[in-house]
C-alpha cells in the first residue's frame, strides 16, 4: 500500500467512473501493483485535460497517481492511454456487455490488494469482445466462469459429486453448491431454480472454461441448444453465489431483442 504524498507509476484499467463537481470524475480503477483504488481525477471533463481519455470506462492507461495525505483516495498527476479498445465504443451491445464485465470484476476485486489475474482476464475479455470480434454469446459465460474461479468460486464440474461418474447422467449444475451431478443423484429438488440443466456438450464446454488453457478460453464451439443450456446454468450458477444482480447486465439483456433476465 502507497503511503500518503508517495508518487506512484502503475498501470489499470477504469472499471467504473462517476462525475463530481464541475469539471471532474471519481474513477474506480483496477491497477496492476494496488488492485482496486478510488482515483480522483480532477478536471477529466475539461476539453484540455490531458488525461480525459484516460478517465473514461475501460480505458486500459499508465497511470501517475499521488495517494491523498488523508482517507484511501488517489489523485490522477499523468495518463497515458495504451488501449480504449474503439471496436467496443462502435458498437452499443459490445460495449455494454465490456462493462458489465468491469461491473462484475469490480465486484469481486480486492481494495488495494494486487490482483494481477483479474486485470489479465479482463483484457482478455474485452479483447475477445473487441479486437477478436468474438460472439458475445460465447464470451459471456466463458468470462462469468473464469473470473468466478479466479475470485474463489470455482464449482467442482469434474465428475459427479454423489456417484463419482465422470460422464454423469443428463449432468446439471447445483448453483448454490457449486457442483455437477447425474440428474438423479442427491433427489430432485429444484427449489429457486438452482439445479441448472447441461448436457455433454455444455458441460464439456463448462470444464474447459475452467480447467483449460486460460488463452484458448474462449476458443470453442457449442450449438445454440447447448450454448443455450451453458448460458443459462453459468449465469445463474454467479447470481447465487454472488447474491446481487448488476445494472449493466439488465442494460445489456435490454438491448437484445427477445432476452429475458434468467436470473
Amino acid at each position: 500500500m502507497a503511503t500518503a504524498g508517495t508518487r506512484l507509476v502503475t498501470r489499470g484499467i477504469v472499471l467504473r467512473e462517476t462525475i463530481t463537481k464541475e469539471t471532474d470524475k471519481i474513477l474506480t480503477v483496477l491497477s496492476e501493483d494496488y488492485g482496486k483504488i478510488s482515483v480522483i481525477a480532477k478536471g477529466a471533463r475539461r476539453r484540455n485535460s490531458k488525461y480525459a481519455a484516460c478517465a473514461q470506462i475501460l480505458a486500459w492507461s499508465e497511470w501517475t497517481l499521488a495517494k491523498a495525505r488523508t482517507g484511501e483516495w488517489y489523485y490522477v498527476h499523468e495518463g497515458n492511454t495504451i488501449m480504449l479498445f474503439p471496436e467496443l465504443r462502435e458498437n452499443l451491445t459490445a460495449f455494454a456487455l465490456g462493462c458489465y464485465f468491469a461491473e462484475l470484476t469490480e465486484a469481486v476485486a480486492l481494495e488495494e490488494n494486487p490482483s494481477g489475474p483479474l486485470l489479465r482476464h479482463l483484457l482478455n475479455g474485452l479483447y475477445a469482445l473487441g479486437p477478436l470480434r468474438k460472439p458475445e454469446s460465447l464470451v459471456k459465460p466463458a468470462f462469468e466462469c473464469k473470473l468466478l474461479s479466479l475470485a474463489g468460486y470455482e464449482p467442482l464440474v469434474d465428475a459427479c459429486a454423489y456417484c463419482g461418474r465422470t460422464d454423469p447422467v443428463n449432468p446439471v449444475l447445483e448453483t448454490v453448491q457449486g457442483m455437477i451431478r447425474c440428474q438423479t443423484c442427491g433427489g430432485n429438488d429444484n427449489h429457486y431454480n438452482n439445479i441448472m440443466p447441461l448436457c455433454g456438450d455444455s458441460l464439456a464446454a463448462l470444464r474447459h472454461m475452467i480447467y483449460g488453457d486460460a488463452k484458448r478460453l474462449y476458443a470453442y464451439k457449442l450449438e445454440s441448444r447447448a450454448l443455450a443450456r451453458l448460458y443459462q446454468a453459468v449465469e445463474r450458477f454467479l447470481y447465487v453465489q454472488l447474491d446481487r444482480k448488476f445494472r449493466t447486465l439488465d442494460f445489456y439483456k435490454s438491448l437484445l431483442p427477445g432476452r429475458k433476465d434468467e436470473t
